[in-house]
C-alpha cells in the first residue's frame, strides 16, 4: 500500500535497512542505542531492522561497551564475508582486477598489461574475463556469492536497454563498443550477477568520496591523470558523481593534436602519453623499450635528481610548463563549479603531484576568480593508484545498499537483455 508521498511499506523498510547498514558501514561498530540518533529511527524500528539484518547474515556482533549504570551494550558491525564484489580498472597501461569482501578488504588481485597501447576490444574483454576467473579461484569464492562486477573504463558510457553498457572511447579507438554484452557472451558468471560499467574517473571519484580525501565534502572534483585525463564532479545534486571530459577542454587554440583528434586539449599537454612525447620532441632522453609508467618515473627522476645531482633542464622545463597547464585547467573547474575540494589522482597524477603540487596550486589560484579560489583546497588523492579498482567495486556495493542489503533479483523470464541479444546473434545464420 502506498502512502501520500507514493512510498510503500516495502519502500520504507528498504530505506530503514539502508540507513542502518550505511551507518554501521561508515561509522561502526555501533550499539543499537547509538543507531537511533545516527539514523533518525525509533528504538523499535532499529531493533526490528537489526534483527532482520542479523538473520540475513549481513550484521554481526562485535563485542560490547559499558553503559551508564546498565548492562553492557552490544556493538554491531557489517559482516565482512556476507558479500563480495569485483572491481576492474580498464586502464590504458594495464587491466587491474580485484576481489573484495563487503568491507572492501582486497582478497585477491590480478593484472594484465596492455602491451604497446593495444586496446583491441577482444583482448581487453579477454583480460577482464580471465582476471575475474583468476581472482575467484585464488580466493576460492563461487561466482554465485558476488553482488556484482564494477568496471571503470576510459571514455563515455551509455546505458542502453538492448545491449547494456556501451562505451564510446574515442581516444582508444572504441566506437560504441557494447562492452556489457561482450562480457556476458561466453561468460562463466551467472546471469544473476550484475555488471556496473562506468567511466574510470567516476569510479575514482566514488572511492575518494567514500574513503579518501573527499569524505565529508558537499562538493568536490576528483581528477584522474593517467595516459589521458578525466574528472568526476560531485555536487549535492549529483552525490554519486558524474564523469566530465575535462581532458578535452581546450587550453590552447590551434594547439597540439590530441588523441581525440581535436587541437589544444588539456590531455594533449598533461596526459602522461603527451607529456613523454613533448619531452622527446624537446630532445629529452626517453628510455627505450620501457612502459609508460617507467618512462614517466625516469623523467621525474631526471628533473628532480637526488641532492647533488644535475637536473635534466629539458625535463624540468616541460614539467614546469605542464604545471601551468594543469593549474589553468583546474581554474576552469573552480570558476565553473566552485567546489570545496579538488583531488588529484590516477597513477600519473600521484607521481606528478608529488613534485608539481605547489606550482599547480599557485597557477590555479592565479587563473581562477579570487572568491572561489579562496574557498577551494587542491590536494592529492589519498587512496593510491588502486583507487579506480576500489571505486569500481563500490558500484555494486552502493547498489546493494540502495536495495536495503538485498541482492539484485534475477530476470524471471530468462537471460538479461544483453545476454539475450548475444545469444540471438550467435544463433543467427
Amino acid at each position: 500500500m502506498a502512502g501520500r508521498n507514493g512510498r510503500t511499506v516495502r519502500d520504507l523498510r528498504r530505506g530503514n535497512r539502508t540507513a542502518v547498514l550505511q551507518r554501521l558501514y561508515f561509522d561502526g561498530p555501533l550499539s543499537r542505542f547509538e543507531l537511533g540518533p545516527a539514523t533518525g529511527l525509533s528504538s523499535g524500528s532499529v531493533s526490528n531492522v537489526v534483527a532482520e539484518l542479523i538473520a540475513d547474515g549481513l550484521v554481526e556482533e562485535a563485542g560490547s561497551v559499558d553503559s551508564d549504570g546498565g548492562r553492557p551494550r552490544i556493538l554491531l558491525r557489517v559482516a565482512p564475508r556476507s558479500g563480495h564484489m569485483i572491481g576492474v580498472d580498464v586502464g590504458e597501461t594495464r587491466v587491474r582486477i580485484g576481489l573484495f569482501d563487503l568491507t572492501l578488504t582486497e582478497l585477491a588481485r590480478a593484472e594484465r598489461p596492455v602491451i604497446g597501447q593495444c586496446y583491441g576490444v577482444e583482448g581487453i574483454v579477454g583480460h577482464v574475463r580471465d582476471g575475474i576467473a583468476e581472482v575467484l579461484a585464488g580466493a576460492a569464492i563461487g561466482p554465485e556469492r558476488l553482488l556484482g562486477v564494477g568496471i571503470g573504463v576510459p571514455g563515455i558510457v551509455e546505458h542502453t536497454p538492448r545491449q547494456g553498457a556501451v562505451v564510446h572511447g574515442q581516444t582508444i579507438g572504441w566506437d560504441a563498443v557494447p562492452l556489457e554484452r561482450l562480457l556476458r557472451d561466453g561468460s562463466e558468471l551467472p546471469d544473476s550477477v550484475p555488471y556496473f560499467i562506468d567511466n574510470g574517473a567516476r569510479t575514482l571519484g566514488q572511492a575518494e568520496m567514500w574513503f579518501g580525501g573527499g569524505r565529508g565534502a558537499r562538493s568536490a572534483v576528483v581528477v584522474l591523470f593517467g595516459s589521458g585525463v578525466g574528472a568526476c564532479l560531485v555536487t549535492p545534486e549529483a552525490e554519486r558523481g558524474r564523469a566530465v571530459e575535462w581532458g578535452h577542454l581546450t587550453v590552447r587554440v590551434r594547439g597540439r593534436r590530441c588523441r581525440c583528434g581535436a587541437l589544444g586539449c588539456l590531455e594533449a599537454y598533461a596526459g602522461a602519453e603527451a607529456l613523454l612525447e613533448r619531452w622527446r620532441e624537446e630532445g629529452g632522453s626517453v628510455p627505450e623499450g620501457v612502459d609508460e609508467e617507467t618512462a614517466l618515473t625516469a623523467m621525474l627522476a631526471g628533473a628532480h635528481p637526488p641532492e647533488g645531482g644535475a637536473a635534466d633542464p629539458v625535463a624540468l622545463a616541460v614539467l614546469e610548463e605542464t604545471a601551468e597547464y594543469v593549474g589553468a585547467g583546474l581554474s576552469d573547474l573552480i570558476n565553473l563549479f566552485q567546489p570545496e575540494r579538488i583531488l588529484i589522482g590516477g597513477w600519473a597524477g600521484l607521481r606528478l603531484g608529488a613534485h608539481l603540487l605547489p606550482a599547480v596550486r599557485r597557477h590555479a589560484a592565479s587563473y581562477a576568480l579570487r572568491h572561489p579560489a579562496r574557498k577551494v583546497t587542491v590536494d592529492l588523492g589519498r587512496l593510491g593508484p588502486e583507487a579506480v579498482t576500489v571505486g569500481a567495486a563500490i558500484l555494486p556495493l552502493a547498489d546493494f545498499f540502495a536495495r536495503g542489503g538485498r541482492r539484485a533479483e534475477p530476470v524471471p523470464e530468462g537471460p538479461s537483455p544483453a545476454r539475450r541479444t548475444a545469444l540471438a546473434e550467435r544463433a543467427a545464420p
